[in-house]
C-alpha cells in the first residue's frame, strides 16, 4: 500500500495492534530494558518509576524510534536503548506535568503525586531524566545527544509557555501551535529524528522522518484537545472538560471565540479566565455550534496528511506501513 493511501474501513484497534506487530521482538526488548534500567538503590525510585511506566499507554515514542530505525534498514541493537531512554524522558515529563497541573488521575489511575505526594514525584522525574542522559552517553552519538538535549530544552519551554497561557483568553492560534510543538510534538520529532540518525539516514530521509514525527505529534495533541470536549471520560482516563477546568485556551476554544458571536466569545473568555466547570455545558454547546470541533479535527487531519507525505521518501516496508497506519490512527482514535 502506498504510504499516502486512504485508510480502509479497519478499526483503530486492529491498526494499533499491527503497529507493534512489525517490531514485536524489539518492543519486548524495550520492555525488558525499561525494567532493568529502572534499578536503583533507593526503593521508592523503582516503585514510582514502575508505577507510572506500567500505568498503560501505547508507548508511542519508543515505538517511533524502533519503526524509524528499522524503516531505514538498521540492524544493530542500540535502537533498544534509544527507545528506552525516550520513554524515560516522556515518563519524567508526565510526573512533572501532573504535579504542575495538580492532576489526580491519569489513564484511569491515581497519579503518582496523588499516591505519593509532589516531592517524590518531582524527584523521581528528575531521576528518570538523569538516567536517560546516562543512556545517551552509552549510545555514543554526539549528534543524537544534540538532538535529545535540544529537545529537552524545547519541551521545558513548551511547558512553561503552556503554564503562562493558563487563564489567558487572548492566546491565538499561532501561539497555541508554538506551545503544542514544544510540549508534545517535540518528543515525537526527537524520537523519529534520532532513530533516523542512528540508522545513518541520508539527509533527505533524515529530514523526512524528523518532519514526520513533528506532524504526527501535532496531530495527536490536536485530537487530545478535541476529545477534551467530546470524548468519553471512561475511555480517556480523565474527565471531559479538564482543559477548561484548568483554564487552558486550546484550539477548540480559540476557534469558537473567532467564529462565534460576540456573546459566545465573551462566555468563553470568561470561562478561560475563571477556570472551573461552572460553565461547561454552555461552552460545550458553543464549541459544537460554532464548528470549532470540526475545525480542530480538520487541522489534525491536515497534520496527519503532512506526516504521511514524508513517508514517500522511505523505501517500501512493513515498518513504513506501520508508520503510515500510526498517522491515520492519530486522527481516528477516540481516546
Amino acid at each position: 500500500m502506498p504510504a499516502n493511501a486512504s485508510p480502509r474501513s479497519s478499526d483503530s484497534n486492529t491498526a494499533s495492534s499491527s503497529l507493534h506487530a512489525a517490531v514485536a521482538d524489539d518492543f519486548a526488548a524495550v520492555n525488558r530494558t525499561i525494567k532493568e534500567q529502572l534499578a536503583s538503590r533507593v526503593p521508592l525510585v523503582e516503585t514510582i518509576g514502575q508505577y507510572i511506566i506500567a500505568s498503560g499507554g501505547k508507548r508511542l515514542r519508543p515505538l517511533l524510534v524502533l519503526l524509524a530505525a528499522r524503516a531505514l534498514g538498521y540492524q544493530g541493537d542500540k535502537h533498544i536503548s534509544l527507545a528506552t531512554l525516550i520513554e524515560f524522558m516522556h515518563t519524567s515529563t508526565l510526573l512533572h506535568d501532573d504535579v504542575v497541573d495538580e492532576s489526580h488521575m491519569r489513564r484511569g489511575r491515581a497519579t503518582a503525586n496523588d499516591a505519593w505526594g509532589n516531592a517524590p514525584s518531582v524527584l523521581v522525574g528528575d531521576y528518570l531524566y538523569s538516567r536517560s542522559f546516562q543512556m545517551m552517553v552509552e549510545i555514543g552519538s554526539l549528534k543524537i545527544m544534540g538532538i535529545l538535549s535540544g529537545a529537552t530544552c524545547i519541551i521545558a519551554e513548551g511547558e512553561v509557555q503552556q503554564l503562562t497561557n493558563v487563564g489567558n483568553p487572548d492566546v491565538d492560534e499561532t501561539v497555541y501551535f508554538e506551545t503544542i510543538q514544544g510540549k508534545t510534538a517535540m518528543l515525537f520529532e526527537a524520537a523519529t529524528h534520532s532513530g533516523a540518525v542512528l540508522a545513518e539516514a541520508d539527509p533527505q530521509q533524515e529530514a523526512a522522518l524528523q518532519l514526520y514525527g513533528r506532524y504526527l505529534g501535532l496531530a495527536f495533541q490536536l485530537v487530545d484537545d478535541l476529545l477534551d470536549y467530546q470524548g468519553d471520560a471512561k475511555a480517556m482516563g480523565k474527565n471531559v472538560g479538564d482543559d477548561l477546568a484548568e483554564g487552558k485556551p486550546t484550539l477548540p476554544l480559540i476557534q469558537a471565540m473567532a467564529a462565534g458571536t460576540p456573546d459566545q466569545a465573551r462566555t468563553i473568555r470568561q470561562a478561560i479566565r475563571q477556570g472551573g466547570l461552572e460553565r461547561l455545558d454552555e461552552v460545550l454547546a458553543i464549541v459544537r455550534d460554532t464548528g470549532a470541533l470540526d475545525y480542530t479535527r480538520a487541522r489534525a487531519e491536515e497534520m496527519s496528511a503532512k506526516a504521511l507525505e514524508q513517508l514517500d521518501f522511505l523505501p517500501p516496508s512493513r515498518y513504513r506501513d506501520s508508520l503510515a497506519n500510526l498517522a491515520r490512527l492519530a486522527v481516528e482514535r477516540q481516546h
